[in-house]
């Protein structure tokens, strides 16, 4: 299998399936290889061969349906194609299969956590052959999740075993049919009617059982029998009727010693007002909740292993007592078993956290004073401290959530019913089992149970639910009820009623009462023009359900008095909402709701990848020469190989590197070794066996912050260098990779020289060849820093002064210069020493070998080094003798600057010895006057010569090798043939003068004097017309990336032999 598709060893096969794949209307029969990362199927038959490669991060759809064209068939949606696959010997194993990879690497896009988990699937060793115990992995893992969502079990809880079983009930006197789960710290019982019964044994709370029967069959009756545990007729002096509150309210709350008085009980008893309905018929009502409730308990058990019945449904569906709310809040989320489990875990998170700032507890501090303002227990200092711990603790317990908006509000109204430590745990439940990720930067589990909802409004409400998505409503409302539990938009009296069905039912039940909400709305709703009028519809409603039966004083709700009309409203009770929503959709179920996540899940990332997509495209967009076709292709394919090292990287840590607090442009990141891939695949610059060099040079080049990774505007801005732009700036980008730091010190011929170039006084001066423009843009640079110097000069009086308008005026446009990006031009790149030179050739000798015109190239690259060898040789000899009157010449030359084109020859010798005489006299002013007969005759001779160069290459020379005549009598005098192309091979050492020496590449007789410029490498090439046509030559990129899929797609495919040789 991995020599068919060119997958690595580090791959892992889960299993493979005999089927069709629908090309077309004709069906090919072949081989469904499912691996963890990829989808793959391959058919050969009648001497045509199909090859597929599909990645499961790339699938936006998978559907199991039949039509009359494509009967029990697979559907595989991707952003490109639809795949059809079908004639499966067991279709529902495979779809089933299909559906946990997919939603692995989902959650691979999400976070770091699942590329961990995927490593610790068992590696088979030899293919085909223990694909049965992946596959065994998979599906213990599937168990694992199902068990721990209907038990509200911890997520660290396997699945040892289940089996069937009768478990005998003590408050009915029956056996009711069901199946038993053992993991190693619950015995579990689920019966096969709905809400018949469930009972959590846990392990720790155990009591030694009684002698086992004489049959199996009755033992196993015994040990799932609480009853003959004695646990459901406990005593109340029992551990196990201690209900969590009452044992937990006796503990102290020590660990915040010396701060400010910790919650050790709920806040509502604390904060409890003395009201006159405590002793009405509300008052009444509430002691007979409590006494229907105690009587539950006396019948069917307290704590932890009560029996679940229809009985406890109908209970929590009339309201739970306030007294008893925080206990079974615990029970039925399953928090109580962690929070037993980890005894002082709350207390060392907050110690750890405190005194500790990063973003998650500035966001805390920001909105500590919006959670329930109107309610007195968060008007004083005791409920914002509780509520600060509470939020940081959970903050540093899970970092990747930290803190989200709405997380403040949900946690408020825990730590009225529960102290800290309760409602802590009760938050971890919330964020990380009964709403998978809601909390988080981007609201995930809000956004696919969002979709869950509209699915949910086409199928109950067909009449509303094309009206709501045309007005755009559902998805402006799901997010604020979903995330606070409608705690936010309703009533606080009312909104607790739901949150108290919320934690037994789980998020069924918010979707049924969203589904009411909308039913009772229904008439209203067709009616409305636009959103807002929706929106009010809508919130009136809401702020007018009310909780006659609340004994709590009544909160004023700040969205009620906003939306409140001059009409009386209707008010509505809350339990006969209830009531409806279960009357109208209680036929909804949890493993429906979950396969639905499923599916919605796949949509909303692959949207929120979309969307992140063009972010990135749009930020990066306006710097580079890319369109936004090529752009978005380019992301693709970075991103591909980011996840790649994800999946193969065994030493790369890729998955680690992925933060997801960066903005989405920062997120994917990739080391030189990836880079090298891709640069190899896509870079119109293929230089054969130096490639990986060119691209290992141009990463670091890139990598500016020196953290061994880039992201995507870094890549494709060395791209686009390659790709669009000029002939000066391509050459801009290929002078730079030959520099430090692109270019190693190892990698030049000697480090010394490669290392001087960090100590080298480089300095500026403006070339005879560049434009007026660029003449005259250096001499405002000049002016503007002269008027700098005399501005610092004049600083201190100036600020003094610095009240007037104008003033501010002139700070305000100097600071919006400074702001302007300031463009790289050829003055501002450094000198090339003459092994870096050397390097530039071997790189352009590499560049051409399989270009068709590869001989002229050669030749003109051949021409062009052997010129601009000698002209360093003679520019450095005359670099260190001085020259006389420098300002003479300096006055002449920039009274009448000239462009190159209409320069004569004898003029530009002229600028260019003027332009020398400064720097020589700056470099060697000690020895100024020791030749200076020498030098006037010097001078003298080669004024005669250079008067026969005109119209000659003379005019294409640079500004800091031709300073005087004889650097230009020089370059006049090289034959073009002098240096052919194979004298550029990687043993040879350039050098066009009687200096040079091999033993020059070694050891202390390095030439450290030569040099070359930028503009003297652009202007030499200019005059090759076979160079101009290569580096102007158009590429195309999106041709590149095609061609490379096809490659690979070869690559994949093997010969009849290797099909006979290959076993998997």
């Amino acid at each position: 299998m991995r020599k068919q598709f060119g997958m690595p060893e580090v791959e892992k096969l889960v299993n493979y399936y005999s089927c069709s794949y629908w090309k077309g209307r004709v069906p090919r029969q072949g081989w469904l290889y499912l691996t963890v990362n990829h989808l793959c199927f391959y058919s050969f038959l009648l001497g045509k061969e199909v090859t597929l490669v599909i990645q499961w991060v790339d699938v936006t759809q998978l559907e199991k349906n039949a039509t009359l064209l494509f009967p029990e068939c697979i559907k595989v949606s991707t952003r490109d194609s639809e795949l059809y696959f079908s004639m499966f010997l067991n279709i529902n194993e495979t779809f089933k299969l299909m559906e946990q990879l997919a939603n692995i690497a989902m959650r691979q896009l999400l976070d770091n956590e699942s590329f961990l988990q995927d490593k610790s699937l068992p590696k088979p060793r030899k293919p085909l052959k223990n694909i049965s115990a992946l596959k065994r992995d998979l599906d213990a893992r599937a168990k694992n999740e199902c068990y721990r969502a209907t038990f509200r079990l911890p997520k660290d809880e396997c699945l040892d075993g289940h089996t069937d079983c009768t478990l005998w009930t003590p408050f009915n006197k029956m056996h009711i049919p069901g199946q038993m789960f053992v993991s190693n710290n619950y015995i579990c019982f689920a019966s096969k009617a709905e809400e018949a019964c469930h009972l959590i044994i846990p392990l720790r709370e155990r009591t030694p059982s009684k002698k086992p029967c004489s049959s199996d069959r009755e033992w196993k009756w015994n040990l799932a029998d609480p009853g003959c545990e004695e646990v459901p007729e406990l005593p109340s002096s029992s551990p196990l009727a201690v209900s969590p509150t009452s044992a937990l309210s006796n503990q102290p709350g020590n660990f915040c010693a010396g701060e400010v008085p910790t919650a050790s009980q709920g806040l509502l008893k604390l904060f409890r007002r003395n009201s006159e309905e405590l002793l009405g018929s509300k008052g009444a009502k509430e002691k007979m909740k409590e006494e229907s409730w105690n009587i539950h308990f006396f019948e069917y058990g307290r704590g932890m292993c009560m029996y679940r019945t229809a009985k406890t449904r109908e209970l929590v569906q009339k309201g739970i007592p306030e007294n008893l709310r925080g206990e079974l809040w615990l029970l039925f989320s399953g928090a109580w078993n962690e929070m037993v489990t980890h005894p002082g875990y709350y207390a060392d998170l907050v110690e750890k956290s405190m005194g500790k700032y990063n973003l998650a507890t500035e966001e805390i501090e920001r909105d500590l004073h919006r959670s329930m303002p109107e309610h007195p227990a968060f008007q004083n200092e005791l409920g914002i401290a509780a509520l600060r711990r509470v939020l940081t603790a959970y903050a540093f317990r899970n970092p990747t959530i930290g803190y989200c908006q709405a997380m403040n509000i949900v946690t408020s109204v825990l730590l009225l019913y529960c102290n800290e430590e309760e409602a802590f745990w009760l938050l971890v439940a919330l964020c990380e089992r009964m709403l998978p990720d809601y909390y988080n930067t981007r609201v995930v589990g809000a956004l696919v149970d969002q979709g869950i909802f509209e699915e949910l409004t086409r199928e109950y409400l067909p009449q509303l639910s094309e009206k709501m998505q045309d007005l755009g409503v559902i998805s402006t409302i799901s997010l604020s009820w979903f995330l606070t539990l409608f705690l936010s938009v309703m009533p606080f009296e009312s909104a607790v009623v739901i949150v108290d069905c919320f934690f037994y039912e789980g998020i069924k039940f918010i979707l049924q009462v969203s589904l009411a909400i909308l039913d009772a709305n229904m008439e209203k709703l067709l009616q409305c023009c636009d959103e807002g009028e929706a929106m009010t519809i809508l919130g009136r409603y809401l702020d007018n359900v009310v909780n006659r039966q609340s004994v709590s004083p009544p909160i004023p709700h700040l969205h009620a008095l906003l939306t409140s009309g001059d009409d009386p409203p209707l008010e509505i009770d809350i339990f006969e909402l209830i009531k409806t929503s279960y009357e109208k959709f209680s036929n909804l179920k949890a493993d429906d709701i979950e396969q639905m996540r499923f599916k919605q899940r796949l949509k909303v990332i692959q949207s929120l990848e979309d969307t992140a997509k063009k972010s990135v495209v749009r930020a990066v967009s306006g710097d580079i020469g890319f369109s936004i076709e090529e752009l978005e292709e380019l992301y693709v394919v970075f991103k591909a190989k980011y996840l790649m090292s994800c999946y193969w990287g065994n030493n790369r840590a890729a998955a680690a590197r992925r933060d997801q607090s960066l903005p989405y442009l920062e997120q994917y990141r990739i080391d030189m070794e990836q880079f090298k891939e891709l640069f190899i695949s896509l870079t119109p610059w293929s230089c054969g066996a130096h490639t990986p060099v060119l691209a290992g040079r141009l990463f670091r080049l890139l990598d500016e912050n020196r953290d061994s990774l880039i992201n995507f505007k870094e890549f494709v801005t060395g791209m686009s260098g390659m790709y669009h732009g000029d002939l000066t700036e391509k050459l801009k980008v290929l002078y730079k990779l030959h520099l430090p730091p692109a270019l190693n010190p190892e990698e030049t011929e000697s480090a010394l020289e490669a290392t001087s170039y960090f100590t080298e006084d480089v300095t500026t001066e403006v070339s005879p060849f560049v434009s007026e423009l660029d003449f005259c843009l250096h001499c405002e640079s000049q002016e503007t820093q002269e008027d700098k110097g005399r501005r610092n000069e004049n600083g201190p009086e100036k600020e003094e002064k610095g009240t007037s308008p104008q003033d501010y005026r002139y700070y305000l446009r100097m600071w919006a210069k400074e702001k302007e990006s300031k463009k790289e031009t050829i003055k501002d790149l450094p000198k090339m020493s003459q092994e870096q030179f050397i390097e530039l050739c071997k790189t352009l000798y590499n560049m051409f070998s399989e270009d068709p015109v590869e001989q002229e190239l050669y030749h003109a690259i051949a021409t062009v080094a052997s010129l601009l060898l000698r002209i360093g040789e003679v520019g450095k000899k005359f670099s260190n003798k001085p020259m006389r009157k420098s300002e003479d010449y300096k006055a002449n030359n920039t009274q009448d600057p000239v462009s190159e084109e209409e320069s004569p020859t004898s003029e530009q010798s002229q600028n260019s010895a003027v332009e020398q005489q400064p720097q020589a006299d700056h470099e060697d002013k000690t020895c100024g006057d020791a030749q200076p007969e020498k030098t006037q005759q010097e001078n003298q001779t080669l004024g005669d010569v250079s008067g026969e160069g005109q119209g000659s290459p003379l005019q294409l020379l640079s500004d800091d090798e031709t300073k005087d005549d004889m650097s230009m009598s020089s370059y006049s005098m090289v034959s073009t043939g002098s240096l052919q192309c194979e004298d550029i091979a990687d043993d040879t050492v350039l050098v066009g003068c009687e200096g040079s020496s091999s033993a020059a590449r070694y050891g202390s007789t390095i030439d450290t004097d030569w040099s070359i410029s930028f503009e003297q490498i652009l202007a030499s090439m200019l005059t090759e017309t076979a160079l101009v046509n290569y580096f102007e030559k158009k590429v195309d990129i999106l041709q590149k990336i095609k061609d490379q899929k096809k490659v690979e797609r070869q690559f994949s495919s093997s010969s009849d032999y290797e099909l006979s040789s290959v076993s998997g």
